[in-house]
This record gives C-alpha cells, sequence and structure tokens, in this order.
C-alpha cells in the first residue's frame, strides 16, 4: 500500500489532497474533541433557559478553543509522523496517510469496543489481525456513535438539576396560585444564581477536558 501511495502521480497527489482539504471542516467536527464540546454545551444553554445567551457563537467559539487545547499534542504528533515521509519520498499522500494514525489512535481511545466491532464487521469479511490494520474510516463512524452517546450522558447529569429546580419553582408558583406567571421566568435568575455561585463554567469545561482519555 506504502509502495503504491508513493508511486502515485503527482497530479493524482494533488487531487487528493484536495479532497482531503474540502473534508477538513467535516473532519475537525466529527473526528476530533468538537463533537463532545458542541453539545454538552448547546445542552448547558438550553438547561439554564437563556434564550439568546451566551451567542452560539460564543459556544461554538469556546468549542473550537477547547479542541485545539485538548487535540494540541495529537496535532502535534500528526504534523511530526506526517512529515518525515514526505520529506523522504516527497509523496503527500503517503504523508497524510501516516500523519493521520495519531489521530486514529486518539479516536480509539474514546470508542467503545462495540461500536468498532460493529462498523468493522460491516466492512469487512474477516476480523483484523492487529488495532494497526484496522483502517481510520472504520473508526471514524465508531467514534462518532461514542461521542454522541457520552455526550448525551454528560448533558444528562448537567441537565438534571436545572430541571429540579425547575419543579420546585413551579410549584411553588402553583402553591402560592401564581397561576399566570411563566415559572421559566422565575426560576432563571435563580438558575443564574446558583451556576455562578458554583462557579459552574469552570465546573463544566474542566469536566469536560479531563473526560477525554
Amino acid at each position: 500500500m506504502d509502495a503504491i501511495l508513493k508511486d502515485l502521480n503527482p497530479v493524482l497527489q494533488l487531487l487528493t489532497v484536495m479532497a482531503i482539504f474540502s473534508f477538513l471542516p467535516f473532519m475537525f467536527v466529527c473526528m476530533t474533541s468538537f463533537l463532545r464540546y458542541a453539545i454538552v454545551l448547546g445542552f448547558l444553554k438550553q438547561a439554564l433557559g437563556a434564550q439568546q445567551i451566551p451567542p452560539a457563537i460564543v459556544l461554538v467559539g469556546l468549542s473550537i478553543i477547547l479542541t485545539f487545547y485538548t487535540m494540541g499534542p495529537v496535532f502535534q504528533q500528526m504534523y511530526d509522523v506526517g512529515s518525515k515521509p514526505y520529506q523522504e519520498s516527497g509523496s503527500i499522500v503517503l504523508a497524510i496517510s501516516e500523519g493521520s494514525k495519531p489521530l486514529k489512535e486518539f479516536m480509539l481511545k474514546q470508542t467503545r469496543d462495540k461500536d468498532l466491532a460493529f462498523f468493522v464487521k460491516l466492512s469487512r469479511k474477516t476480523a483484523p489481525k492487529t488495532v494497526e490494520d484496522i483502517t481510520i474510516w472504520e473508526v471514524a463512524p465508531a467514534y462518532i456513535l461514542s461521542e454522541l452517546k457520552t455526550a448525551f450522558e454528560i448533558s444528562f447529569i448537567v441537565f438534571v438539576p436545572f430541571i429540579v429546580l425547575d419543579l420546585v419553582v413551579a410549584n411553588v408558583l402553583l402553591a402560592l396560585g401564581m397561576f399566570m406567571l411563566s415559572p421559566t421566568i422565575v426560576s432563571l435568575p435563580f438558575k443564574l444564581l446558583i451556576f455562578i455561585a458554583v462557579d459552574g463554567w469552570s465546573l463544566i469545561v474542566n469536566g469536560l477536558v479531563g473526560s477525554f482519555n
């Protein structure tokens, strides 16, 4: 396989690289830690009930910054591993192939065995002998499924305290006979007060960053 990549026509190499670059936004969103950050922060915004605050662009920006923080060592390793074969052979495709291995290793650490086995079984008739035989395109869908599950589990834990507070406020208003007053409007200041008191943003960010193996 490496010999084929090495001998690939330079024009085809360029087309391959351009095709890969077109997939970079997809790869960044779905094959890095960005997926977990974006989902949990989105649920946190819903749980707070503060309609447009913070703005979506702020949460996306925070997710991107945290992604670079988490993935920084992986990106550096990808560059180090990929630059060596390029300097030796001049093959861009081979450099990308080698450079993608650290990303695959990162995804494997976060992927559940059940999800990985499912997609490996779909894509090939015989089981791979080693982990190195599993391609990054077999790991990617399994990683996305695992990340979705993990992100929703974390979001559930984040959501529960806010729901409890909403129920308490709703019952108090009902007991006071204040039927026309929206419980959401009343509970929002208390949510913000409690969230600030426990330093919620730091807790959420620290927990998310620490949740990666």
